[in-house]
């Protein structure tokens, strides 16, 4: 077959013998055949898929190389590029004083070009201090990207202007918590954070109010671990307040009640129960509550639950 002919045949959608449109193209073999003539058409075709092969959907997921994921938790995404402050070409000689200078230049457009934008200005030091918030906090990956999607939200409704981005940032960042129910109150997140509790709490009524957002209702069982790790009780006095709360939530004695103190209650109720010495001042200081709630809240569960325990 001529070159000519070879190209004609390799630009046609149909078999030259039979003029059908239904070719197969086998990856395997290499080859495209003709369905109804069983004409090979190509036998040397190029495969343009990955080198690696993949079973499963998540595993496709894994091995695809296209860059990393965009983060929300970045001001551009995680989408642009930066050029890096090595002097050095591909074979690791040293740049000529010109070429250092242009790359200089370079280097600082691109940094002004990223944050062009007063919007791009205010989410670059937002994320910057979200990020110290999550690291200091221990705060998943998953609920930091929550809290930047809540801040972009603000942002985008203008509830930033006037106001501080450390207060907005950290308000979104317990508004990420107490929707995915990660165990963080607000008075952990003010002592991380540069501003008050008062401040915090305010923007985030604010987020509320302005966003229509709606938060689940704070369940006690999700701070047992919490306070129990802080005080060192162990795993079978921690079963044994659980069984305390669910029932105490069977009977609706939790109703209306702050979750930390009841959690604290329950806890204290079964360090009685299982001979385990831990006073109300070291349970009340783990939660971030007084006394007296820890006391109020124990009187009430021992009451109404009908519990038989030293007073």
């Amino acid at each position: 077959m001529s070159k000519k002919n070879e190209r004609t045949l390799r630009s046609t959608d149909k078999c030259p013998e039979c003029g059908s449109a239904n070719l197969i193209h086998d990856y395997d073999t290499g080859e495209t055949v003709c369905g109804n003539c069983g004409l090979v058409l190509h036998d040397q075709m190029m495969d343009k898929g990955p080198e690696w092969r993949a079973f499963t959907q998540e595993e496709k997921a894994s091995r695809s190389r296209v860059g990393i994921p965009t983060s929300y938790s970045v001001h551009d995404k995680g989408l642009s590029t930066a050029i890096g402050r090595v002097d050095r070409d591909a074979f690791g000689r040293k740049l000529p004083l010109s070429t250092r200078l242009q790359m200089w230049r370079l280097r600082k457009w691109q940094i002004r070009s990223r944050v062009h934008s007063s919007v791009d200005r205010n989410l670059a030091q937002a994320m910057a201090e979200l990020d110290r918030l999550c690291d200091k906090a221990h705060i998943p990956g998953p609920v930091k990207e929550k809290a930047a999607v809540i801040y972009r939200k603000a942002l985008d409704r203008g509830l930033v202007r006037g106001r501080s981005i450390a207060a907005i940032a950290a308000a979104a960042l317990y508004a990420a918590c107490r929707s995915t129910k990660t165990p963080r109150t607000i008075r952990d997140i003010a002592d991380t954070s540069l501003v008050d509790k008062k401040d915090v709490a305010r923007c985030y009524r604010l987020l509320l109010r302005e966003l229509d957002m709606r938060m689940p209702i704070a369940d006690p069982l999700t701070y047992i671990s919490k306070i129990a790790e802080r005080t060192g009780i162990s795993g079978p006095t921690q079963g044994l307040a659980i069984k305390i709360l669910r029932e105490a939530k069977t009977q609706r004695v939790s109703s209306g009640k702050d979750p930390m103190g009841l959690a604290a209650a329950s806890l204290y109720i079964a360090c009685l129960q299982t001979n385990e010495k831990k006073t109300q001042k070291d349970i009340a200081e783990a939660a971030g509550v007084t006394e007296v709630t820890v006391r109020n809240r124990y009187k009430s569960l021992k009451r109404q639950l009908e519990l038989e325990l030293p007073d």
